[in-house]
């Protein structure tokens, strides 16, 4: 089986990874804004690979990943290729590759009724039905565009790094904020799973609830709804797709 090099284009960082007999490598990352053919070329120049699976939310970027890799056979993930996951969707193009590969790797490596929290520029949550289909989802703000609003639109509060606070109640003005941030925001992903659990058949008794994303490790440590977090979950689907197409 040949490697495939699997990229992960999203808003703020690019991913990358190679799969080699089922495995996925050690994970590399280049910042999206200001990527270059040149940075790419770099970043590959040791690595081995046969073909190329391109997850992208960034129409710009992706032109020039496909670019660059043109040489090489090149999947780009939508909805129109063989994904291996039913989808019970009335605009099945509109639904984003990240989010896609998500839910392969969810059926895949979950058992279902599932959703999937990813924690990234945007937080979304997208939902497969007990029969393995992709149903629809949720899009809310990502955690830090809610911090950074605060910090850009008000002159006194400060930009924060985000961590656990101290507690729920803040003796400064960073804590306050922390606190805010993290008590809010699992607020926020508990109740929409509490309503996604409701309404999704079957989902009352059985939902399995897997996080990803920069900030999936820090939400779910307060969060008992959350069942398992898995960092790589859309290289990962990538590489299920890959060697469901290229093989």
């Amino acid at each position: 089986m040949a490697p495939y090099l699997l990229i992960d284009n999203s808003n703020s960082f690019t991913k990358f990874a190679v799969s080699v007999g089922g495995q996925l490598s050690p994970v590399s990352s280049l910042p999206t804004r200001g990527l270059s053919a040149d940075a790419l070329r770099d970043l590959v120049s040791d690595w081995t690979f046969g073909s190329v699976v391109v997850c992208s939310v960034v129409p710009q970027t992706a032109a020039l990943l496909v670019q660059t890799f043109a040489h090489l056979p090149l999947l780009q993930v939508s909805s129109s290729i063989d994904l291996g996951i039913g989808i019970d969707y009335p605009a099945p193009e509109s639904i984003g590759a990240d989010r896609l590969a998500n839910a392969v790797a969810a059926l895949a490596l979950f058992q279902t009724p599932a959703v999937v929290v990813d924690f990234g520029t945007a937080l979304t949550f997208d939902i497969l039905s007990r029969e393995g289909n992709y149903v629809g989802g949720v899009i809310a703000p990502g955690l830090e565009a809610m911090t950074n609003y605060l910090h850009e639109r008000t002159a006194l509060l400060p930009k924060i790094t985000l961590l656990e606070p101290p507690s729920v109640i803040g003796k400064s003005t960073e804590h306050a904020m922390l606190a805010g941030a993290v008590y809010g925001y699992r607020g926020l992903v508990r109740e929409i799973l509490a309503e996604i659990r409701r309404t999704l058949p079957g989902a009352a008794e059985d939902l399995r609830v897997v996080a990803t994303g920069g900030y999936a490790e820090l939400i779910a440590a307060g969060l008992p709804e959350i069942s398992s977090v898995h960092p790589a979950l859309t290289l990962e689907g990538l590489r299920l797709i890959a060697k469901r197409n290229f093989n």
